[in-house]
C-alpha cells in the first residue's frame, strides 16, 4: 500500500484494548511518510459539541421507560474530538492511519465509529509484520448524514501487526472521511449480550410495526444471563404492534470478514402461539439464505441455551427472524475447529493419487504419467513437469472401456465448491469423454453434476461449480469409450474442494496477480521499445506463445508479441514497489516459453542501496510447450521492485508469456523450479509412468 502523510499536528490513539479518538490520547499515534510533508494536513484533529452516533433505530422499551427507543436514528454523544481527512487539505488519493504494533494472539473484533460525506471511501488493512504486503479486511463506500458502526473480525496470529486505516475523499467534491472511536476487543464481532450502547454492530431490519427492541430491567438470575441480580439487556420482539399476517422482525449481525466455523451458543426466552415462526439464517454475499436453527417448542419457561453450528467460509450475516414475542439473547459465541476438513479431497498427483482410488477391475484405465518439458506434449498443470491423471484407450486391451475414479466421503448438509482442470486430445466424440457424478456412501450414483460439453485442444481448462448433499458423499470421474477408434487422451490434474459457494470469489490477496481484472498495478518501463500485452486465447503468431491462459485457460495473461518487437528488444514489466521483509520472500509465477526462436526471460531486484538491477532467475531459449512454474527465493529489507524482463529472440517464434505470480513468506517450500540459470531444453517428447 503507497502511504501519504498523516498531519503533523495534534495526533490519533489507538490501544490494543479499548481506543477513543480523545485529546489526551494524541501521543501514540504512528505516522506512515512517504517524501516531504504535505503543507496542509491530512488527517484533521477535530471537536465536536454535539455528535450524533448512529445505532440503528432501537426504541424504548415499554416496560422500562430509561431505555432508549426506536424513534431518533441517533444517540447523542459526549464532546469529544474526530479525526477527520478532508478533500480540501489532501493533495494525494489517500490518508493512511496506522496503528502502533499489536501483539495480540487471540482472536479479536475492530469496531470503528466512521462517517463519509459527500464521495469517498474508508478502508481497513492488515499489515503482518515481516511481509511485503499489507491485507484489506475491510472496505465501505456508504455515505451518509450520521456516525456507522463497522465490526471487522481480526483473527488469531502469532505474528505483529498493525492496523491500517486509509481514507480516499474524493478530490475536489467537498468530501471527507471522518473517524470518532477505533475498539479493539477480545473475541468474535458476532458475540454480543447486549450491554453496550453500539449493541456489537447488531442492526434492525426496519419494518413499520414489528421490529426488534431493547429490553431491560433489574433481573434475577433466570430473566438475564449476562448480569444476576443486576440490571441487563436484551433483544426481543412483542406482539402488540403487529397489524398485518405474517410480518417479520429482523436483527441483523455484522457481516464476517475471515472465514470462521464453529459452534455459536445462545440463549432464547420464548412464549407464543402456534404458527409463527423464531429461526435463526444465514445470508452471503450473492444473497442465498440458509437456516441453521429454529426451535422445537413454541414456549420456554426460562432462558434456555442452545448450540448451533454455523460454518462461514466466506462473508455471511447472521439473521434473527422472528414473529411474536420471542425474547432472545446472546450469551456466549464459542468457536471451535471444524469437525472435517474438505481438503482431504484436494489432489495434485505430485506423490499418488492422495485418497482417490480407482475400481479394482479398472485400475488400467486411469494411470498416473508425467511428461518431461518438450515442444510437443503438454505437461501437468501444477508445474509443468510433475505427474496428472490420463485415461488412455491406448493401454487397455479392450476395444473400449469404463474408468472410475472415486474420491473421499465428505459430509452431508455442508456447500461445497468442487475445482478440476482437464486436457482433452484426439476424441472424436466427447459426450462421454469426462462426466462427474455424485455417488452416496452405497456407492450409488445420486446425481450426474457435469459432462464435458465441448472440445478443447492444448490447454487445461478448468472447471467449477457447487453442490450440496444431504447425505454422506464423494465424487467420481468416470471416462467412457465405446469404440477405440473414437476415442482419444483425458487427463484431469489440481482437483481441489473447499467450503462455500464457487460464486463467492475470495478474491486476489496482495501479493497475487492472475491479470483477470487488471494489470494489477504492475507499471511498464517506459525506457523500452515494447510493452508487455495483457491478452486471452492464443497468440496471433503460430509456433509460438500459449494457446491459453494457466489459471482458467480461457482467461488472460502478459506477453510479449515478438512481430512487433527486432531481434534483441526487451519489454519490462515492474511491480509497484514493494515495502520490504526483513523476512525472506518466495516469488512464484507460470511462464510460457515455446518457438524455435525464443530469446531470454529474467527476473530482477531493483532497490535504492544498488547501481544495478540483481538477476534473481533467467531462462533462454524453448523451455516447453507447457506453462512451467518458477519458484525464486529472495531476500531485501527495503523498498524494492521486482521486474519480469523479456529479450527477443532471432525470429518471430519468439513469443514469451507470464502468469499467476505470487508473493508470499519464504522460504519457498518445494524446491520446484530450483535452477536460477538454465539454456535450451534437451529433453524431448517422453511420456513417464
Amino acid at each position: 500500500m503507497d502511504q501519504t502523510h498523516w498531519n503533523a499536528n495534534p495526533k490519533y490513539c489507538l490501544d490494543s484494548c479499548v481506543t477513543t479518538a480523545r485529546h489526551e490520547a494524541v501521543a501514540a499515534l504512528a505516522q506512515e511518510l512517504q517524501g516531504a510533508l504535505p503543507e496542509e494536513p491530512a488527517w484533521a484533529l477535530s471537536s465536536t459539541p454535539s455528535k450524533y452516533l448512529h445505532i440503528a433505530e432501537f426504541e424504548r422499551d415499554p416496560v422500562d421507560d430509561s431505555v432508549p427507543f426506536q424513534k431518533d436514528a441517533a444517540v447523542t454523544l459526549e464532546t469529544g474530538h474526530l479525526i477527520t481527512v478532508d478533500s480540501a487539505f489532501l493533495h494525494q488519493e489517500q490518508a493512511v492511519l496506522a496503528s502502533p504494533v499489536l501483539d495480540q494472539q487471540e482472536w479479536s473484533c475492530v469496531r470503528l465509529v466512521y462517517q463519509i460525506t459527500g464521495q469517498g471511501s474508508l478502508q481497513l488493512h492488515l499489515r503482518p509484520d515481516s511481509d511485503n504486503f499489507d491485507y484489506r479486511l475491510w472496505t465501505t463506500n456508504k455515505a451518509s448524514d450520521s456516525w456507522l458502526i463497522a465490526s471487522v473480525d481480526l483473527p488469531n496470529t502469532t505474528i505483529p501487526y498493525q492496523i491500517l486505516l486509509e481514507g480516499r475523499p474524493e478530490r475536489g467534491s467537498n468530501s471527507s472521511v471522518a473517524i470518532f472511536e477505533i475498539h479493539i476487543v477480545p473475541g468474535y464481532c458476532i458475540e454480543c449480550n447486549f450491554e453496550e450502547h453500539h449493541l456489537c454492530g447488531y442492526s434492525n431490519s426496519w419494518n413499520p410495526n414489528v421490529n426488534w427492541y431493547i429490553g431491560g430491567r433489574l433481573t434475577t438470575e433466570n430473566e438475564n444471563q449476562t448480569n444476576s441480580n443486576h440490571r441487563g439487556h436484551y433483544m426481543y420482539v412483542d406482539s402488540v404492534y403487529a397489524k398485518h399476517f405474517q410480518e417479520v422482525a429482523k436483527l441483523i449481525s455484522p457481516m464476517t470478514t475471515v472465514p470462521m466455523a464453529g459452534c455459536l451458543s445462545l440463549y432464547y426466552h420464548r412464549h407464543e402461539e402456534r404458527g409463527n415462526i423464531f429461526s435463526v439464517f444465514t445470508r452471503d454475499e450473492l444473497g442465498h439464505y440458509e437456516e441453521i436453527w429454529r426451535p422445537e417448542v413454541y414456549a420456554a419457561t426460562g432462558w434456555t441455551l442452545v448450540s448451533i453450528d454455523i460454518k462461514a467460509p466466506h462473508p455471511l450475516e447472521e439473521h434473527m427472524s422472528l414473529g411474536i414475542r420471542p425474547c432472545w439473547k446472546s450469551q456466549a459465541l464459542n468457536f471451535l475447529e471444524p469437525t472435517f476438513d474438505p481438503s482431504i479431497a484436494n489432489c495434485d498427483f505430485e506423490n499418488g493419487l492422495c485418497l482417490y482410488y480407482l475400481e479394482r477391475a479398472e485400475t488400467k484405465v486411469w494411470s498416473r504419467v508425467s511428461v518431461k518439458p518438450n515442444a510437443y506434449r503438454i505437461g501437468d498443470h501444477t508445474t509443468g513437469t510433475g505427474c496428472f491423471l490420463l485415461a488412455d484407450t491406448r493401454v487397455t486391451s479392450r476395444p473400449g472401456y469404463v474408468g472410475r475414479l472415486h474420491g473421499p466421503f465428505l459430509p452431508g448438509n455442508h456447500k461445497y465448491c468442487l475445482r478440476f482442470y482437464y486436457l482433452l486430445h484426439g476424441f472424436r466424440k466427447i459426450d462421454n469423454a469426462l462426466i462427474l457424478y455424485i455417488y452416496d456412501e452405497n456407492n450409488v450414483a445420486q446425481e450426474k453434476v457435469w459432462s464435458l460439453a465441448y472440445s478443447t485442444k492444448a490447454v487445461w481448462r478448468q472447471v467449477e461449480f457447487t453442490y450440496m448433499k444431504p447425505m454422506l458423499s464423494k465424487i467420481v470421474f468416470v471416462s467412457i469409450c465405446e469404440n477405440f477408434w473414437e476415442c482419444g487422451l483425458v487427463a484431469i490434474d489440481d482437483i481441489t474442494v473447499s467450503l462455500g459457494d464457487c460464486q463467492i470469489s475470495a478474491g486476489s490477496l496482495p501479493g497475487q496477480c492472475n491479470f483477470e481484472s487488471g494489470d494489477c498495478g504492475y507499471i511498464q518501463d517506459e525506457k523500452n521499445k515494447a510493452d508487455w500485452l495483457r491478452v486471452r486465447g492464443h497468440t496471433p503468431t503460430s509456433y509460438t506463445g500459449p494457446k491459453g491462459d494457466h489459471t482458467t485457460g480461457v482467461g488472460y495473461y502478459m506477453y510479449i508479441e515478438a512481430s512487433l518487437m527486432l531481434p534483441g528488444h526487451k519489454a519490462r514489466l515492474l511491480t509497484s514497489y514493494l515495502r520490504g521483509s526483513s523476512a525472506p520472500q518466495c516469488l512464484i509465477f507460470y511462464y510460457h516459453m515455446y518457438g524455435s526462436g525464443t530469446g531470454i526471460l529474467s527476473v530482477f531486484l531493483r532497490h535504492s542501496s544498488r547501481e544495478h538491477d540483481t538477476v534473481l532467475w533467467r531462462r533462454r531459449g524453448e523451455q516447453s510447450v507447457s506453462w512451467m512454474r518458477a519458484m525464486v527465493d529472495y531476500h531485501c529489507d527495503i523498498r524494492h521492485q521486482i521486474i519480469f524482463e523479456a529479450i527477443r529472440g532471432p525470429s518471430l517464434r519468439s513469443d514469451m508469456a507470464i502468469d499467476d505470480i505470487t508473493f508470499r513468506r519464504g522460504p519457498c517450500e518445494d524446491p520446484g523450479d530450483t535452477t536460477s540459470y538454465s539454456g535450451f531444453s534437451e529433453y524431448f517428447n517422453e511420456i513417464e509412468n
